[in-house]
């Protein structure tokens, strides 16, 4: 079996210090001009996976106070940090996050010239260029992803959502004769979602992909499952 490290603890001082700088230096100007979705939790002051579960857990019980019906759609992605294409990643700061010239340049830097190496016992490959992925690990790496996936939000706002790293998690509710617009409405934003992945060489991981539905009614539940479960089933096999 290959044998998978990360070179984070092999940063030097100075260059984990001048991370933390240039970190707060961007963290500054994203949350000056609220450049990233209210509702993403991940590597932010004052988030946590405690909020993003106290806020869709609340969403899930006022539907349920209100005599209405749910589903709660979860996406996760595959490998989602080590597909993060370089070019497009700098595209996206330049474009909807406002960084160029010398900014942009350094940071390009800190991706690009990297490689790893595959080691089975006391085997070992060649050193490959990484193309993709950001340092897991490192201060700046995993926040990048979140600049990456930004624009995601701009699909899950059709229905109430919540995001943490590569996680999202897509609400819909309505009455118990909406059952049927509940589904679709959940289909519509997987399809696009997976579209989306497509355009930034994400990949949805089928196996993780859930629906959950709630109602106080079992005769409404009943009708829900059977229609959630075949949507499943569809998104799944459109997967393979």
């Amino acid at each position: 079996m290959g044998e998978r490290r990360s070179l984070a603890s092999h940063y030097s001082f100075v260059s984990k210090v001048v991370e933390k700088v240039v970190d707060a230096r961007i963290a500054e100007h994203v949350n000056r001009h609220q450049l990233l979705p209210v509702f993403q939790s991940a590597y932010r002051p004052h988030h946590s996976t405690e909020t993003a579960v106290a806020c869709i857990l609340n969403d899930m019980i006022g539907v349920l106070d209100q005599g209405q019906v749910g589903a709660l759609m979860l996406l996760d992605l595959s490998a989602a940090f080590d597909t993060v294409d370089h070019d497009i990643l700098t595209s996206v700061l330049r474009r909807r996050f406002g960084v160029d010239g010398p900014a942009l340049d350094w940071l390009s830097d800190f991706l690009s010239g990297r490689s790893q190496v595959v080691r089975v016992g006391t085997s070992e490959s060649d050193a490959a260029t990484l193309h993709f992925g950001v340092p897991q690990g490192s201060v700046l790496g995993p926040k990048r992803f979140l600049e990456y996936a930004e624009d995601v939000s701009l699909i899950l706002n059709r229905l109430r959502y919540h995001m943490f790293a590569d996680d999202m998690q897509g609400f819909k509710h309505g009455r118990p004769d909406n059952v049927p617009e509940i589904v679709s409405a959940l289909e519509d934003c997987a399809t696009d979602v997976s579209a989306w992945c497509a355009a930034k060489r994400l990949q949805l991981n089928a196996e993780k992909t859930e629906v959950l539905w709630f109602s106080a009614q079992q005769q409404t539940c009943a009708r829900f499952r059977q229609m959630l479960a075949a949507f499943v089933s569809a998104l799944q096999w459109s997967r393979q």
